[in-house]
């Protein structure tokens, strides 16, 4: 992105509460903007424990370090569009009620729930984001988004016979990650913390995708 002369980068790990704490405690932030997690669905299948241990324990601990330390921080959390899971509904607001699907999604409910917690026991600033999909050329390799460019790109140049994907006619709200993040910053600057639902309000299945590239 071209900024690393404006910006300092510190390197804190989610399972180390000290680390945490001391991190807040003395960081003096103004806002602190929650991005980590362990972000795969079907790794959280065959890891719950640790998808647990990061996003919500994490979580956890970075509220109770602003509780603590640094009232005056306002906290955005990451929720996710997975805590929806099953809905029958054909569109999904801040009033939808959750249907969670996976340790993923339970993970991320968990830390929602919490979070609200926090805002109303504690009256601290923390507003969640429930975000669908985003995508960017910053995209990691292993999403399919990015997997069917890279791989169209390969059967262009003749290094790859052909694009292997699973089901194709899954259908996904996409919208583009730079809207996504200034959605996150306009969260903080209201005048109450709240929860937000983020989409482009349209869907598209993953053959669409893949015709328009």
């Amino acid at each position: 992105l071209g900024i690393l002369n404006k910006i300092k980068i510190v390197h804190l790990n989610l399972l180390k509460g000290l680390d945490v704490t001391k991190e807040i405690q003395f960081g003096n932030y103004d806002e602190i903007y929650n991005l980590a997690a362990q972000s795969f669905v079907e790794q959280s299948f065959s890891n719950p424990i640790n998808t647990t241990d990061v996003n919500t324990l994490g979580v956890i601990r970075i509220l109770e370090a602003i509780r603590v330390f640094s009232k005056q921080t306002k906290f955005y959390q990451a929720s996710s569009s997975e805590m929806f899971g099953n809905t029958k509904t054909k569109f999904q607001s801040e009033k939808t009620k959750f249907h969670p699907i996976s340790p993923y999604a339970i993970s991320k409910l968990h830390s929602h729930l919490i979070l609200n917690i926090y805002r109303s026991a504690y009256s601290m600033y923390c507003s969640s984001g429930i975000l669908f999909n985003h995508e960017s050329p910053l995209r990691g390799d292993e999403y399919v988004t990015k997997k069917i460019v890279r791989d169209l790109i390969k059967v262009k140049q003749n290094t790859l016979s052909c694009l292997v994907l699973g089901n194709i006619y899954s259908v996904r709200d996409w919208g583009y990650s730079a809207d996504y993040v200034e959605a996150m910053w306009k969260m903080l600057q209201q005048k109450k913390p709240d929860d937000f639902v983020i989409s482009s309000g349209s869907t598209h299945t993953v053959k669409t995708f893949i015709n328009k590239a």
